[in-house]
């Protein structure tokens, strides 16, 4: 029996595909047939899938630098001799509150996670412009509500926010899609957060967390709770959805 894969040669590049949810969803789309080109500012292997006609080669990026993205995405666009899909899933975290933020530490936020989203639509939208396609950034429920310890991390995806929703209406009659993600997900950036929480800090966000998820009390696993979505949104399926927020996180943000 012929087996029904959702991404048959679909032309896609993932930001932040080495590791955590990038890495999840690289994964899910080579196994559902795609070409994938990874791109992350660390080291990564090239993978051919077990399952199917999938494949994933890699490419150093640094999503912040004009130079180097222009770079990859004319690479990309000779490997995959087009573009169907850009996941922006590329962004930094780090813990701090607001009044000890310092300026540079601000800067390089919002230069890896608003710069660099204006960055890699603009890119992609060089290669959809002609065909249309699907662009799916990845935001995060601080950027709607708030999250303490992150004013700079929920100020920068409040900005990926507003620039989704605008770019959704200006290239929409073009025929691409423009979606974000708010993911709740347990990865290695969490692992770090959690990491620089002191353990009085630990347990107040450990308790925070159990109180707001009501689907178990803690984030969710990349490959099983959020790839599927992944997928259905780079496919056909998806067409007619734009501009909006969609949050993948045990119900912590529930939006009206």
């Amino acid at each position: 029996m012929a087996i029904d894969r959702q991404l048959d040669g679909k032309k896609i590049i993932v930001t932040g595909g080495a590791r955590g949810i990038g890495a999840a969803v690289v994964s899910a789309y080579i196994e559902q047939g795609a070409h994938v080109i990874s791109l992350d500012i660390g080291s990564q292997q090239d993978l051919a899938s077990d399952h199917g006609p999938g494949w994933v080669f890699h490419r150093q990026c640094d999503i912040a630098q004009s130079p180097s993205v222009d770079q990859a995405f004319a690479w990309a666009a000779q490997q995959l001799g087009g573009l169907d899909v850009l996941v922006h899933a590329a962004g930094i975290a780090p813990n701090a509150m607001a009044q000890d933020i310092e300026l540079d530490q601000w800067e390089q936020v919002f230069a890896v996670n608003a710069r660099g989203t204006f960055l890699t639509n603009r890119a992609a939208y060089g290669m959809m412009k002609d065909t249309g396609g699907r662009i799916i950034n990845f935001a995060s429920a601080a950027g709607v509500m708030g999250q303490p310890g992150k004013a700079h991390y929920a100020a920068s995806k409040g900005a990926v926010l507003a620039w989704t929703r605008t770019v959704a209406r200006e290239w929409g009659p073009l025929g691409i899609t423009v979606n974000a993600i708010a993911p709740a997900m347990w990865t290695p950036m969490y692992d770090a957060t959690r990491a620089s929480m002191d353990p009085q800090q630990l347990e107040q966000h450990d308790a925070f967390m159990a109180s707001h998820i009501p689907l178990g009390g803690r984030l969710g696993d990349a490959r099983t709770d959020l790839a599927p979505l992944l997928v259905f949104l780079a496919g056909d399926g998806s067409r007619f959805i734009t501009g909006q927020t969609l949050p993948v996180d045990g119900g912590m943000l529930m939006l009206s």
